[in-house]
């Protein structure tokens, strides 16, 4: 007797549909599946035969084969378990085969026929819904994440049996107990009314989310550059129903989703340590999953202490600041993981952090050369902002006078983002950091004298066509915080000053 069951496999961030076929008939006694199939796949052969017959279903002596279609796509995870076991108990005749149709199955299942949660159960349904599907029966810990996909049923099972009492339609059965949503954002807020003093490093915080610009801090240790830095998600606008979907499916693929009761609703903070490998930056494993910089999508990804990461791990980020994109290239296929993040960095200006203050710095020349040369040109080029976090002042930090709240900064940068969505309407960008280069003449026009200044800067500074044109994406933004329609000379000076500290620093060491 034949049967099949719909299931589906991550593939990125997406779900892919695989069927799984199952075929009982007369013949030598085996247990075969088939399909381009995985290590631990495979091993679901055994955790089937053994939990089916912990639960009462003895496979008969029969030619027992199993399918995955298409067979050409490679079949990985552990969530094939209780396909497996339905399609063989419906090849069996022990569920009615009418049952399965327009249903989705997924989950794996121990020795004892109780189900786990899997990864990836969010895409999985979403695209499930939109294959015509009309119910889904997940593990019981993977319930409130399947729903939150609206139009389809989703069912709860604890074990290989609640699952055959759902298709058997007997009263009951994958019913839970209502999700109680509640917001879990409700601890300690963080404000930038904390922050005392560092008002030119507010201004830049500012200014990077206002445009969405990239961001790299420098100075000695104690300033406050880490503090600001976990404060600036506070100022950013409000995730959009798009964004919070799509950044609910990268977190519900890397397994950091399962219990939650609602969709993502606060951008995301990523921190990552400076150990972290390449893979566990941009993503990888023997299946793909998302790293850091797509966890970091739509939010915020805090590099601290930039200069103690491995070079070559740092230059991971240069192709998807660029694309807000990355792509992997595996032997099994191509993987791409969106990445559209904003890079908010700190550093000390060298190993002791006291350059260029020679009476507390103890570090050669040649160590501040090598420490700070550890940021590459590239890297530094893709850095719209660089400003420069001075030892707090003690009467700064006694101050008691009111500082600006994290609300008060984020109407204004509400206002400045709405400017640009208006301007670029007819633009596949959205901010001012996106501009495309072929668009840079058109949205930051100068003046001939504005011009003349601005060449005077490019040979002094020594700069290039990528950061030449940052100079002019932040001075739109500075002229946009201002709901000015041109760029004025003060614009561009301030633009100016937040590349100084690449010739403070990278220029002058290297001098």
């Amino acid at each position: 007797m034949y049967s099949v069951v719909s299931t589906a496999i991550i593939h990125g961030i997406e779900s892919i549909p695989v069927y799984v076929e199952a075929d009982v008939s007369d013949g030598l006694p085996v247990f075969e599946m088939v399909g381009f199939l995985a290590a631990e796949v495979k091993e679901s052969k055994e955790r089937v035969r053994t939990a089916l017959r912990n639960a009462g279903y003895v496979l008969p002596a029969k030619r027992i084969t199993v399918n995955f279609s298409p067979a050409n796509i490679r079949k990985s995870g552990s969530g094939f378990d209780i396909p497996i076991a339905v399609a063989i108990l419906a090849a069996m005749g022990v569920v009615a085969p009418q049952s399965l149709i327009g249903t989705f199955l997924i989950g794996e299942m121990g020795l004892n026929g109780k189900t786990q949660p899997v990864s990836g159960i969010l895409p999985m349904v979403a695209e499930a819904k939109r294959q015509g599907i009309v119910r889904c029966i997940v593990p019981s810990e993977n319930v409130r994440e399947a729903r939150l996909v609206s139009g389809i049923e989703s069912l709860a099972a604890d074990s290989l049996g609640a699952v055959i009492a759902i298709l058997r339609g007997e009263p009951g059965a994958g019913c839970e107990p209502p999700i109680n949503i509640e917001e879990t954002c409700e601890a300690h807020k963080l404000d930038f009314s904390d922050i005392h003093g560092q008002k030119l490093l507010k201004r830049a915080c500012e200014v990077a989310v206002s445009g969405m610009h990239n961001l790299l801090m420098m100075g000695p240790p104690g300033a406050g550059k880490t503090m600001i830095a976990a404060r600036i998600p506070t100022i950013m606008p409000p995730l959009t129903a798009d964004e919070q979907m799509q950044l609910s499916k990268i977190y519900s693929v890397s397994g950091l989703f399962c219990r939650r009761g609602h969709l993502m609703q606060e951008r995301p903070f990523r921190a990552p340590h400076h150990t972290v490998t390449v893979q566990g930056l941009s993503g990888g494993g023997v299946v793909p999953k998302p790293g850091e910089i797509s966890l970091a999508h739509k939010g915020i990804l805090f590099l601290d202490e930039l200069a103690e990461f491995q070079k070559n791990t740092l230059d991971v980020l240069r192709q998807p600041m660029e694309e807000k994109m990355v792509h992997l290239v595996r032997l099994h296929g191509s993987y791409d993981f969106p990445a559209d993040f904003m890079l908010v960095a700190a550093m000390n200006p060298c190993k002791c952090g006291y350059y260029p203050d020679m009476q507390r710095c103890r570090c050669s020349a040649q160590s501040v050369s090598r420490y700070i040369g550890k940021i590459s040109k590239p890297l530094l080029d893709r850095i719209d902002i660089c400003v420069e976090a001075p030892q707090l002042l003690f009467r700064e930090l006694n101050d008691t006078q009111a500082e600006e709240t994290s609300k008060e900064i984020r109407r204004r940068v509400l206002e400045t983002q709405q400017m640009q969505r208006e301007r670029y309407r007819g633009e596949d960008f959205s901010y001012n950091s996106q501009i495309t280069g072929v668009k840079v003449k058109e949205y930051c026009c100068l003046s001939r004298k504005q011009e003349t200044y601005m060449g005077e800067i490019y040979q002094r500074f020594n700069l290039t066509a990528r950061s030449y044109h940052k100079v002019l994406k932040v001075a739109r933004t500075l002229a946009d915080l201002e709901q000015c329609k041109d760029i004025s000379m003060a614009h561009l000076n301030e633009a100016v000053c937040y590349r100084s500290v690449d010739r403070q620093f990278w220029e002058a060491v290297r001098d």
